[in-house]
């Protein structure tokens, strides 16, 4: 029974493992790629920047039939010989050379192989250029420069925050205090009022489009912050309203009905308390208003 346990916990991990390389090697890939030249992102893999075997280069050099083949001579820089480039000799940056040729035919293949190590070409260029628009230069097939202007990532990710963060926060203030009213105070037409906006969660948003861009359009707010806090605000408020008003109303009246007998007024009793008591449904409608 152990033994059965044994070896389907070790077949579990096993695919957990390869779920995870599965996940993770192109992940690394990315996070690799983003720091590299252009030139070298199109010349090889990023698994190049890592340490690995070279690769097999093979070239030619003609002797001259004059020239006596067990007397020295240069190769690579290195004066040698072929009973030594049969044994193999060392270069300096790592390779090793060896002859696989033919003596006859005075002619000698040098077969370059060895562990080329580390190819650490990274740069910080790539992140400057997308986030501040840079122009990016990079090596087409041909081996001809090209320029392309970046992506001005950086002045978008600002927009998208000065869009996001009022547009969250907007609503989120103006839901809290109509879901306090919709839910402890009691006025004329609560009911009906609470049922419209929360109907208007049904409403598509693109039957509401036109007409904000005509009213946009006559207020002179196309392209404007102003614009965009208002149209996140409207199409968020119904979701809002409805979500703290049912937290809201689910909260212990007594003490509501021990601060109003202390004499505290619905300001400070909503201030006080329900803002504090209520941060759970607060915290998760800024998040969805925040992604949306």
């Amino acid at each position: 029974m152990n033994k059965r346990k044994s070896s389907s916990g070790f077949l579990v991990n096993l695919v957990l493992i390869l779920i995870c390389l599965v996940w993770l090697v192109p992940t690394i890939g990315v996070l690799v790629t983003s720091f590299r030249e252009p030139e070298d992102i199109y010349g090889s893999g990023w698994w190049s920047v890592f340490p690995h075997r070279g690769w097999t280069k093979v070239s030619e050099i003609h002797v001259d039939p004059a020239i006596d083949v067990d007397q020295p001579f240069q190769v690579e820089g290195i004066t040698t010989t072929f009973a030594d480039l049969r044994k193999g000799i060392e270069l300096k940056d790592g390779r090793r050379i060896t002859w696989i040729g033919n003596k006859r035919t005075r002619l000698v293949e040098v077969e370059t192989f060895g562990w080329i190590g580390f190819d650490l070409n990274l740069t910080l260029k790539n992140y400057k250029d997308t986030l501040s628009g840079g122009t990016v230069t990079y090596l087409d097939a041909s081996g001809n420069q090209i320029q392309r202007q970046g992506n001005d990532l950086g002045g978008a990710f600002l927009n998208s925050i000065a869009v996001a963060v009022p547009s969250t926060i907007i609503p989120i203030l103006i839901a809290a205090f109509a879901a306090y009213g919709f839910a402890w105070m009691n006025f004329p037409g609560r009911k009906i009022l609470f049922t419209i906006v929360v109907g208007l969660i049904v409403v598509p948003l693109q039957i509401a489009l036109v007409p904000i861009l005509q009213d946009y359009t006559r207020l002179n707010l196309n392209g404007s912050y102003l614009a965009m806090w208002l149209a996140h605000t409207g199409f968020g408020l119904p979701l809002a309203v409805y979500l703290l008003y049912n937290y809201i109303g689910e909260l212990p009246r007594d003490i509501l009905e021990s601060a109003f007998i202390d004499g505290a007024s619905h300001f400070t009793i909503f201030t006080k308390l329900i803002l504090p008591l209520s941060v759970p449904a607060l915290a998760s409608f800024a998040i969805f208003q925040f992604l949306w």
